[in-house]
């Protein structure tokens, strides 16, 4: 790829093109930059590019003869190599038409050669539009006093597309505007700044989650950011039409712009739990899971928690959205287990009766439940903990599973005449010195 910059400040020009990523490139040989004093092919004395307009107004017009022969000299030039055969004259013109990702693909897939003409002062003659212009490009609806800044972003962006100049094709088909959407957001080191975390999908190692996470965040920036870009897309299969139905159900859900903290709960909390707790029960009874569907658990349940003292509850702001029983007390029904076995004989904790509010489904909170039911554990001093769920409870088991929980085996647990007794197991060591059981 060749370009050439016609323009009254070629110094200015060629010491930024010929720096970092694009600068590189020139130096191996990918590119071929260069910018063209464009006074050097005037014909008069004083080397003037300009003169007054016919008809009168204010400023200057740049003359057509020192563009038209310095038009001709790099035209000259690029043909006597064989690789520019295909050649664009481009006019860099508050008129042209808007600049965007499709058009540095097209210039970029079209052309081998692009000769880039900087207006100056009240623009060019229109003449040399006229007979050597192939196309006028704008940077948008607004007005600069020369062509040149739109010059640099026109070859910047075409030039990365060209085979060589970046390191690998997905350093520039997953960014904004690609593919018709905005980029997704970009995390670094450290992993917490200003009491702000990198978002947990990220650190998992599951590139296939992280993949679906980072396409549904370009669906919701585009959405938020760009409006119009947004209703010009087009899905590309099911997988981001599923994508985009989960981000809009997403969309109707509560924001956490406020503080997520927990605490042990009170007496007081009581009615948020029981309210929580009802909004749980008839949840699983839709989804057709047998678990809470008798009259456990009750209010006494929660009271025995709070006496002692291993009932919390989450607030977002001051308001209850969750609330979780970690216990201390061995579970007897997990002495049974089979299809299995536990990972610890270690002393361990047990997650009992968790819920969130349904207004807070999805937003979160489930997760920042387990961060919380862990860092109870660690201030107990245990480093194992142990839980259960209805194997019909998928999204308690996607919730565990992502939080490191691993799957044990199956139990029985105590439970009310015609409800289904049978669990699935899970645990989770948190320190690596908790050796796992082996034969």
């Amino acid at each position: 790829m060749r370009i050439d910059i016609l323009t009254l400040f070629p110094d200015t020009l060629s010491a930024i093109l010929h720096e970092s990523i694009i600068g590189r490139a020139v130096n191996k040989g990918i590119l071929e930059i260069n910018c063209v004093q464009i006074r050097d092919f005037t014909e008069n004395r004083q080397n003037q590019v300009d003169d007054y307009p016919y008809g009168g107004g204010w400023g200057c017009v740049m003359m057509a003869q020192p563009l038209k022969s310095c038009l001709d000299h790099v035209m000259n030039e690029a043909k006597a190599d064989s690789r520019n055969q295909r050649s664009r004259v481009i006019y860099l013109s508050p008129q042209g038409k808007p600049y965007n990702q499709e058009t540095a693909k097209r210039l970029k897939n079209d052309y081998d050669h692009l000769v880039l003409v900087c207006g100056h002062y009240e623009g060019v003659d229109e003449r040399f539009i006229e007979k050597c212009v192939d196309e006028e490009i704008s940077l948008g609806d607004f007005v600069m006093t020369g062509g040149e800044i739109a010059a640099l972003a026109i070859t910047d962006s075409v030039c990365r597309l060209v085979p060589g100049v970046l390191s690998d094709e997905e350093c520039y088909t997953g960014e904004s505007h690609w593919d018709g959407l905005l980029e997704y957001p970009q995390y670094t080191r450290p992993e917490v700044w200003e009491e702000m975390p990198v978002p947990e999908i990220l650190l998992n190692g599951n590139h296939a989650k992280i993949e679906a996470w980072r396409r549904k965040e370009q669906f919701r920036r585009t959405m938020e950011k760009r409006p119009d870009m947004f209703e010009r897309l087009e899905l590309h299969g099911k997988e981001d039409e599923k994508l985009l139905a989960e981000l809009k159900k997403e969309q109707g859900r509560i924001k956490l712009d406020k503080p997520l903290s927990f605490r042990m709960a009170q007496k007081s909390d009581l009615p948020q739990i029981i309210e929580i707790t009802a909004e749980a029960r008839e949840l699983l009874k839709s989804r057709k899971i047998d678990q809470w569907q008798g009259t456990y658990p009750q209010e006494e349940n929660f009271i025995a928690d709070i006496e002692n003292d291993e009932c919390y509850i989450i607030e977002h702001g001051d308001e209850t959205c969750a609330f979780f029983t970690l216990s201390r007390k061995p579970e007897t029904s997990y002495d049974d287990i089979s299809d299995g076995k536990w990972g610890s004989d270690a002393e361990y904790c047990v997650l009992h009766r968790a819920a969130v509010s349904k207004e807070y489904l999805g937003t979160g909170v489930s997760r920042y439940m387990i961060k919380c039911v862990e860092a109870v554990a660690r201030d107990y001093g245990v480093h194992c903990i142990r839980t259960d769920t209805h194997k019909k409870n998928r999204a308690m088991q996607r919730l565990l599973r992502d939080s490191g929980f691993r799957y044990r085996g199956n139990i029985l647990i105590s439970s009310e005449p015609g409800h289904d007794p049978a669990r699935q197991a899970y645990e989770k060591l948190l320190k690596k010195q908790i050796k796992e059981v082996t034969t």
